[in-house]
């Protein structure tokens, strides 16, 4: 489903041409995805939200855990049993994933998948599963599982079961891949999201030092705790809010522990910024699930990191 809006925005300073202010979005890869250009053509904006939005259908075709006919579905289904050639395209992304795991010790892992059904995530609210499931499960998770052949180019699983899941990364590729194809028809001025979890803001809107985005209080979800301002760079934040449910008086949320099978505790949400989305999206989960001191350790070369955590008195912050 697509929506499109245009709006007529007088541009601040006198003798300027007037700008226009296009909004549009559409379904796809089981999130939102909508934009907000700025610039004096009508024609211009539209044909570019158009070519965007194409761009994310064929990202769907490729890397959705929901289609059947996708790429990544057909490497679920037959890259335990033989070598699944794939394109140039996931091939590149697959060896980046792996390059997230082993940076962050595993705690980014693609391999999640029978993780996320096993608690009731995948396509639905959540269960509190037996400790034997996820013993059971954890015998097919992890990114050493994944074997790539470069000369080849095909991909294939070590054991029986095992199942990627772009959840942790896809939104992420999208959103740069639209923005860059918006960058192609001209556009200097775009606020690209993906469910408003992963942003990237091109250039600044008319009179402003960048896009003004706000991180939500995971406590009191419409209040802010920190407004930043965007400006060629992105925005990813992982949220113990955005799926959870409750059972024996705990809230389990769905960021899951890789190595542990079990959602990872001590966090709130997290919002990394960085100059892809790719990275920043990549970044939040092991930043969420291994914690302030961690992240502290790692060399976050051009990045910021805020934190909440779930502690009694302690403020969210930057880590400094």
């Amino acid at each position: 489903m697509k929506q499109i809006v245009v709006v007529l925005f007088l541009a601040a300073t006198a003798g300027r041409a007037e700008m226009l202010r296009l909004e549009a979005s559409v379904d796809a890869m089981g999130s939102t995805f909508s934009v907000i250009l700025y610039d004096e053509s009508r024609s211009r904006m539209e044909a570019a939200a158009e070519e965007a939005f194409a761009e994310v259908r064929r990202l769907d075709l490729m890397l959705s855990n929901y289609r059947a006919g996708s790429e990544l579905s057909e490497v679920n289904r037959n890259a335990a049993t033989r070598p699944v050639k794939v394109t140039p395209e996931l091939f590149s992304l697959l060896k980046t994933c792996l390059g997230f795991s082993r940076a962050s010790g595993g705690a980014f892992d693609i391999t999640v998948g029978p993780l996320m059904k096993v608690w009731g995530f995948y396509k639905g609210s959540g269960r509190l599963p037996h400790r034997a499931e996820i013993r059971g499960v954890l015998t097919r998770i992890g990114y050493k599982n994944i074997l790539l052949d470069e000369e080849n180019r095909t991909v294939s699983f070590a054991r029986q079961g095992v199942e990627l899941d772009p959840g942790g990364i896809g939104k992420g590729y999208a959103v740069d891949k639209l923005a860059e194809k918006l960058r192609e028809t001209d556009i200097k001025t775009a606020l690209v999201t993906a469910s408003g979890s992963s942003i990237f803001g091109m250039g600044s809107p008319p009179g402003e030092k960048g896009w003004k985005v706000n991180i939500r209080d995971p406590k009191h979800l419409s209040q802010h705790v920190e407004t930043i301002y965007l400006r060629d760079e992105s925005m990813s934040t992982s949220g113990n809010y955005e799926k959870f449910f409750r059972a024996e008086g705990k809230l389990y949320s769905h960021i899951m522990d890789p190595r542990t099978g079990y959602p990872a505790p001590g966090m709130l949400s997290v919002s990394v910024i960085a100059a892809k989305t790719l990275d920043s999206e990549a970044w939040t989960k092991p930043m969420f699930i291994n914690g302030r001191l961690w992240a502290a350790q790692q060399k976050l070369e051009g990045m910021r990191v805020f934190f909440c955590e779930d502690k009694v008195n302690q403020p969210c912050g930057w880590l400094q």
